[in-house]
């Protein structure tokens, strides 16, 4: 559905050129010091149009506080923050109705919901929703006090040098997927549940929820695979539960260690590129030939470390209020 989480519980709503977008948040702490200006940093990492390979829309993405704050701190009631949509271009969508695009969700959502889908910019699945993520995360930290959550691309179109990446995919008139790295710093041994609601399974979870991530590896990841069992077991150095490597990522049995949480996720090329390419007519039953119109982001990847460090902090803020709740003193 569209919530996720126990304690913190988040909901997104809207669709790409709807009214607006958000997110509301249950589970919200009273008496956390929040404002409008505090979401503005995070909300600037993840907007199109400023950097090389992102897509020319643009929208203030400015958060109206619809509920949950009064006089300048959270409520305790539940928090939602909306996003107004003013720079939409619908007739680009509608002109490729009959064509399901390749890779999209034109054809499972038209499938699935019987023609009653908004199609407009892939409507409720569009990455537009990743704005309510973000905005949620920034909540989320202000829980997750002396932890520090650092998302950063290191690799476009199987290139380290990202301008190389962005590059081999505008002479190819394509567009490329990239990799990016997490590191979480500071988290307390402990938490996570063995089984189902693991620190893996849940982290893994929340980012396959971001549009466009097609794998996630904590630690020594599939490197794992070919390595010996003494060579990938991390060490105990002394009973804070440091270790003399970190191959697990930070977890083991599915609880945090206390060591810094390590992962890795791989986003797929955006799905939308200019490249011609052959689908489905579903009026005529024919094959055609289209290219892709509409204002879309070369690299999906260059916006995703604020959403991926998002993610992660909406995971361990409901994880931490569990542990609370488990054990209060």
């Amino acid at each position: 559905m569209n919530s996720f989480g126990r304690l913190f519980r988040v909901t997104l709503f809207g669709e790409s050129h709807g009214p607006g977008v958000g997110v509301s948040i249950d589970g919200v702490l009273p008496g956390i010091a929040l404002t409008e200006a505090d979401f503005l940093p995070d909300l600037e990492r993840r907007k199109g149009g400023l950097q090389k390979g992102t897509t020319p829309r643009k929208e203030d993405d400015y958060p109206l506080l619809k509920s949950g704050v009064f006089n300048g701190h959270t409520t305790g009631a539940p928090l939602t923050v909306f996003f107004e949509n003013n720079n939409v271009r619908s007739a680009d969508y509608e002109k490729q109705r009959a064509i399901p695009r390749p890779g999209h969700a034109d054809w499972v959502a038209h499938y699935k919901y019987g023609g009653f889908e908004d199609y407009r910019g892939s409507g409720h699945f569009s990455a537009r929703l990743t704005v309510g993520i973000v905005a949620a995360g920034v909540v989320a930290k202000k829980i997750l006090q002396g932890i520090t959550i650092n998302a950063l691309l290191t690799e476009v179109g199987g290139e380290a040098d990202i301008e190389k990446g962005l590059q081999k995919a505008i002479d190819a008139k394509d567009s490329v997927g990239g990799l990016i790295s997490c590191r979480v710093e500071g988290l307390p041994a402990g938490l996570g549940e063995p089984f189902w609601d693991s620190v893996e399974s849940l982290i893994a979870h929340a980012m396959f929820a971001i549009p466009a991530v097609k794998g996630v590896e904590f630690g020594a990841g599939f490197r794992a695979a070919v390595m010996m069992g003494s060579e990938h077991n991390d060490a105990l150095e002394d009973n804070s539960g440091k270790t003399r490597t970190n191959h697990a990522g930070g977890i083991v049995g599915g609880i945090a260690n206390g060591n810094p949480l390590v992962f890795r996720i791989a986003i797929k090329p955006t799905a939308s590129t200019p490249k011609m390419q052959q689908s489905l007519n579903w009026e005529t039953g024919a094959q055609e030939a289209f290219s892709v119109k509409g204002r879309h982001d070369l690299c999906v990847a260059l916006r995703a470390p604020v959403i991926v460090e998002a993610m992660t902090a909406l995971v361990l803020a409901d994880l931490l209020l569990i542990s609370r709740s488990l054990c209060p003193v």
